[in-house]
């Protein structure tokens, strides 16, 4: 197992297969949607579906025991079972998803191998879910979610991306997780540096504070400084009744990582972008790092030396200054241009 100058064994990958989505959800960094016409062959700039398999086999080899296949949308792969199939046996996988695709092929997914699913729901009311997402597909991620649950993918994970637009959306999102067994909610801090839209942020600990009054159960999980919240839907009985186990109590959980220096030290992945460049922060992209011709060779010279680079964004990459404020800490600034 290969392990950073911090002491942070990597133990999973992030593997992006295509930049193209059939939604333009207005948080999102990327720009343009692409070929969204429907699932098809890896187009010029992805990796091939034996690229990934390299990629996976050689990270295999230092012990790495788990995959999330993201993108864009990864389910506009239609090779994406092949390449499921093909993962090496001791990784866990999971799949990020806006849940269009799911329909149809849930089940085949999951006949490959797949363990685990989130599927990306900003809303539950078709005009807010369009608003943010610029998707009529409301209905088709509905659809989605069941066909997963259905398949044995269960519990379902939603990931909600919390701002402006979608705050006043979380209490509903907790009572829909509540009442419909096999979800749970998953809140993701919305990241300005990422989207160019900082006045869209908002304070995160607000939503932290309500949960905390609506809660009958509380889980912090030190490693990532994360809290997990059992709360009972609307139409739970007797709050003094309940346990986490109880009908009608869905389970909620707070991604908060920006300015979480805890969050950032204990992070244990590395990202892989479509195009096939190895990357050791999510937060940043002077650190890509090429696999060349994606040849076994290559990718275990480019896998060692971009664990070898891993800063924690919080906390070394950005530090705070005097004044309380986050800066960039000079010392990695360019650092991988060297390489």
């Amino acid at each position: 197992m290969l392990t950073d100058e911090f002491g942070r064994e990597v133990t999973g990958v992030r593997v992006s297969l295509t930049d193209r989505c059939n939604f333009d959800c207005v948080y999102c960094h990327n720009e343009g949607l692409g070929d969204t016409r429907g699932p098809m062959d890896p187009q010029d700039d992805e990796m091939s579906t034996d690229d990934v398999v390299r990629f996976l086999e050689v990270a295999a080899e230092f012990d790495v025991d788990a995959v999330k296949f993201t993108g864009g949308e990864p389910m506009l792969r239609q090779d994406l079972e092949e390449i499921i199939r093909r993962t090496p046996d001791q990784m866990e996988v999971s799949l990020t998803t806006n849940g269009t695709f799911l329909p149809g092929r849930a089940e085949a997914l999951v006949d490959a191998g797949l363990e685990r699913v989130n599927v990306s729901q900003d809303a539950l009311d078709p005009e807010d879910f369009a608003a943010v997402t610029k998707s009529g597909a409301y209905d088709k991620v509905l659809e989605g979610v069941d066909a997963a649950l259905e398949a044995g993918l269960d519990p379902v994970k939603l990931n909600m991306v919390v701002f402006e637009h979608t705050a006043g959306y979380v209490p509903e999102m907790v009572d829909h997780v509540a009442e419909n067994e096999g979800l749970q909610l998953q809140l993701i801090e919305y990241m300005p540096e990422l989207t160019g839209k900082p006045e869209w942020n908002i304070d995160i600990q607000r939503v932290h504070d309500w949960l905390a009054e609506q809660a009958i159960e509380i889980e912090h999980r030190e490693m990532h400084d994360r809290k997990r919240y059992w709360v009972g839907g609307s139409d739970a009985a007797d709050i003094d009744e309940l346990t986490p186990n109880s009908p009608g109590v869905g389970m909620v959980e707070i991604v908060d990582p920006v300015e979480n220096a805890t969050f950032c030290a204990n992070c244990h992945r590395v990202r892989v972008t479509h195009e096939g460049y190895l990357k050791g922060c999510l937060n940043r992209n002077d650190d890509l790092k090429s696999m060349g011709e994606m040849t076994k060779p290559e990718i275990r010279e480019a896998f060692r030396d971009v664990v070898a680079n891993r800063v924690p964004y919080y906390g070394e990459y950005m530090i705070k200054n005097g004044d309380g404020e986050w800066e960039l800490n000079d010392e990695y600034v360019g650092e991988y241009a060297e390489i």
